[in-house]
């Protein structure tokens, strides 16, 4: 884009080109993070009712109450915004800006399309890191908000939380080591475009560390995003609202923005390092000739399509967490610091020692390790594994010839 637009630009004036490409990601970015965390509340409030038995937002902009988030977040911008007197003024305001950009940095390098340049801010051959790296970045804004509230309740909910995060980054990074160990990469595009095809070609059919792995992301995930049941942080009954006690209004509203735009993000990297990202269970891309050989045309529409199967794998995902909050109880913080430390962290270590030797031994996978090699194929008189398939027919028809 910025290339594009140097071309109506004199020459001294071509920094301004990137500066406006900037800020249109910048706003894209942010319209997507905003879309997310409002499509997310409402979800959120229809998930729990059915669940509960009961039916939610019904009234405010239709019979399911779509323009419920709307009017939450006209309300909180409303309502009074109170400052404690005991308060760090400056760090109290700070706060949930932090958390919230912390979360909005995660989709710079997050991409929703693969193809040639793929449909990303910022191409990194490093994403998975910066994305685990700019993560844990969210917790400062905790720790300010705890701090900063001149509350003793909210000093003890932010270091639990600080603790809890800190601790799940540990095995969080572990498990995302192996996808990136078994495509040999840390660009999220390599990563979804060498699971293309059937669905069988997803990493976490990999092989038995990559799908147990794969559930390890998920616990670590749910604990990192600060979700039930390791929501210890904002337990009502013992901190009253954690961190968060003494914001209200819109400052109160950008934490729980940055935390749904924390699990979307969250369940689009778990897509991607294990669910073939963009790609589906079967390449109807490639059946409807939406691939890049065809066109620009084709392959916008190839990219669109895969845009669309990976935001559903994301809300999927979301959804998931939702249903896990309605579903299990809270853990104590000595139980959620056990899952992380006995459990989470010995399992993700052994998980990627045995995804280590499975490359080592079988690098072609399980589904690859199950086909014939090519001088056996050879010996029964079949084509080898990578040989298309119309070379079979022209096989056996030679055959019946003969």
């Amino acid at each position: 884009m910025a290339a594009y637009l140097t071309t109506f630009l004199p020459d001294h004036w071509s920094w301004l080109a990137y500066v406006l490409a900037a800020l249109v990601h910048v706003v894209l970015l942010l319209v997507l993070a905003l879309t997310v965390a409002a499509a997310s509340n409402w979800f959120e409030r229809k998930v729990s009712a059915r669940m509960q038995d009961r039916l939610g937002p019904t009234r405010v902009g239709g019979r399911f109450g779509w323009l419920q988030s709307v009017a939450d977040g006209i309300k909180l911008l409303t309502k009074e915004d109170l400052i404690p007197r005991e308060a760090d003024g400056l760090l109290f305001r700070l706060a949930p800006y932090l958390s919230f950009c912390a979360s909005l940095s995660i989709y710079l390098a997050l991409p929703f399309a693969g193809g040639a340049g793929g449909w990303v801010a910022q191409r990194l051959n490093i994403a998975v890191f910066f994305i685990l790296a700019v993560a844990g970045l969210e917790v400062f804004g905790v720790i300010l908000a705890g701090y900063g509230s001149g509350s003793k309740w909210s000093l003890f909910g932010a270091m639990r939380e600080a603790a809890q995060v800190v601790s799940y980054e540990v095995p969080l990074a572990l498990s995302a080591v192996v996808p990136v160990m078994v495509a040999g990469s840390m660009d999220l595009i390599q990563i979804g475009n060498r699971q293309a095809g059937w669905a069988w070609n997803w990493y976490i059919l990999h092989d038995p560390f990559t799908f147990v792995t794969f559930f390890v992301y998920v616990t670590c995930a749910v604990a990192s995003v600060n979700r039930a049941p390791f929501d210890l942080a904002e337990a009502e009954s013992e901190l009253v609202a954690g961190f968060m006690t003494e914001y209200s209004g819109f400052r109160w509203s950008l934490f729980f923005m940055a935390e749904y735009a924390s699990m979307f993000a969250v369940s689009v990297l778990a897509a991607i390092l294990f669910f073939g990202g963009w790609n589906g269970p079967l390449p109807l891309g490639e059946w409807l000739g939406l691939t890049p050989s065809h066109g620009g045309l084709a392959e916008y529409a190839g990219n669109f399509l895969g845009m669309c199967n990976l935001l559903a794998k994301g809300y999927l995902g979301v959804i998931f967490m939702m249903w896990l909050r309605w579903t299990l109880p809270r853990l104590r913080i000595d139980q959620v610091m056990t899952v992380c430390l006995k459990y989470c962290i010995p399992l993700a270590a052994a998980m990627l020692l045995g995804a280590m030797l499975w490359c080592y031994a079988l690098p072609g996978g399980l589904v690859q390790a199950m086909r014939p090699r090519p001088e056996a194929a050879a010996r029964l008189g079949a084509p080898p594994a990578d040989q298309p398939p119309h070379a079979l027919a022209a096989l056996v028809a030679g055959k019946g010839g003969r």
